[in-house]
Order: structure tokens, then sequence, then C-alpha cells
């Protein structure tokens, strides 16, 4: 039994998911990998939101994949079941994809993208994937298990201090004035108190960072949706990372709305998103 409680039906064990999510996460990274060399197709979902037809490709390619072994799982992915407005999660076992995650790195040659499948158990993250083809770096976790990267354990750092803290943020995709304003005004105060900033826009990536201690603080708002990190979110924790709301409060998977760190850093840091309003 998980430790969530819920049971895994047809005696499918949390490997076996895992093993069919990782087939489907290099299979997926295969058409990254070569589609990242060629000229992109690439559509406007806003004005700096973007997607390719390797997008849907990838999508595509995962669920068909996820669905002949679990057929009767519920599945939630950013460009088919969101892009219909159907998001809702429930109870029943959930495959949450987002089949690129980095679009814009994708498009620009930038080598920061990722394949990032998670799958819930009464709506707790339980199983994750995260892929990133072009520097082939696999990370993975089961709940209760650990996480790994390309097969070895990794843990979230030791740092203690902000001011040595490097700390990873996105912009997300709107560019009203109030939106931006809040952003920069928020970059700004913080960047007084962590050692440095990155923005490699992928929010997947950057919870894998944290799992395996390249970065010890990230946060984002208004990200896309529940699949920017299903997938991270529980490798983080595997990790012996923290998860928790920008505010403070406990993290909601479906709150577009995320900070993570290790345990050591975790006060500071929301008195300092805090102080940063």
């Amino acid at each position: 039994m998980a430790q969530n409680g819920w049971t895994p039906i047809n005696v499918f064990t949390l490997e076996e998911f895992l093993s069919v999510a990782v087939d489907a996460a290099k299979k997926a990274g295969e058409l990254i990998r070569n589609g990242f060399y060629q000229t992109k197709h690439v559509e406007h979902k806003s004005q700096v939101d973007l997607v390719t037809e390797t997008d849907k490709a990838c999508e595509d390619l995962i669920f068909n994949h996820l669905k002949q072994h679990f057929p009767s799982h519920k599945f939630i992915g950013e460009e088919t079941t969101a892009a219909c407005g159907v998001t809702e999660l429930t109870d029943e076992p959930t495959w949450i994809v987002d089949p690129l995650d980095g679009t814009t790195n994708f498009v620009h040659g930038f080598p920061f993208v990722c394949v990032s499948i998670g799958l819930t158990l009464g709506k707790v993250p339980t199983v994750g994937v995260v892929y990133n083809p072009i520097i082939d770096e696999l990370f993975t976790g089961i709940e209760g298990k650990g996480a790994f990267l390309n097969g070895k354990p990794i843990k979230v750092s030791s740092q203690s201090e902000l001011v040595k803290s490097p700390l990873a943020t996105g912009a997300g995709t709107k560019r009203d004035k109030l939106t931006v304003d809040t952003c920069t005004n928020k970059i700004n105060s913080l960047l007084f108190k962590v050692r440095s900033l990155r923005m490699s826009g992928s929010c997947a990536l950057n919870l894998c960072g944290i799992a395996c201690g390249r970065l010890d603080l990230f946060y984002e708002l208004g990200y896309g949706g529940p699949w920017d990190v299903a997938g991270g979110a529980l490798i983080v924790k595997e990790a012996g990372g923290v998860l928790f709301d920008p505010s403070g409060a406990d993290f909601d998977i479906t709150s577009q709305r995320i900070a993570a760190s290790n345990p050591l850093l975790k006060d500071a840091f929301i008195e300092a998103l805090q102080q940063s309003k």
C-alpha cells in the first residue's frame, strides 16, 4: 500500500508505474532531441507562451503509451485536456503530463527543456519523472523510496543561510503592467537577501535543481498548471526538500503557486517572500 493510503489496483506496484512513465518520457525525449536541432513551427498561446508541433506530438505519444498500460486511469495534459478546460483533479489515479516544459527554450535552442510526468493517487503526487533529453538527465522519484538522477540517489542541499543561496524563479506568461511590476518588485526585494538569481525557463527542472542541491530556493507564481509541478514536486519531497505556498501555507498542486527549498531555509525563505510583497 502506498503511504497515502491508496492501494494500486490490478496489483501494479509503484515501481511498475515508474518504469512505464520512464519509458514514455524517453520516447518523448527522442522527439524533443530530434526536433531541437530543426526548424520549429511555433504557435502563440499568448504574447510569450508558445507551443510547437513537438509539444503536441510528445503529449500524444506519452498518453498513448500510458493508456496502453493503464486504460482506466485519468489523464491531465497541458496541450490536450487542459486546452479543453479539463483540469479537475480527482482521487482517481491520474497522470499529469507536461510533454515539453521549457517550450520557449526549445524554440530558441536553449537546452533547458524536459518531459514532466507525475502520477497522483488520492490527489497526492506519488510517482515523478522529469527528463531532459538534450543533456540526458533523468530525475525520478517514488513516494517513500527516494529521488534519483540517472539512477543515483540525490538530496537537497544543507545550506542554512539565505545570503549564500541561489534563487530560481520565473516571470510567468502575462505581460500586463501590474503583473510585471509585482514580479520585478518581488525579485528586487529578494535580491538583497540571496546570493544570486536564476530564471531558466522550466518549472519542472527548477524543482529538480532543488532536489539535487544545484539550487537552494525556488518559487513561482502563475505558472501554467499542475503539469508544471506534478513530477518535480514528488522528486523534491523524496530528496528531503519541502514544498509550500509562497505565503507560507501548505502547497496545493492545483493553485499555480509554489515554493521549494531545503528544510533549513524554509522559515527564512517564507519570511523573505512575505516581506517582498
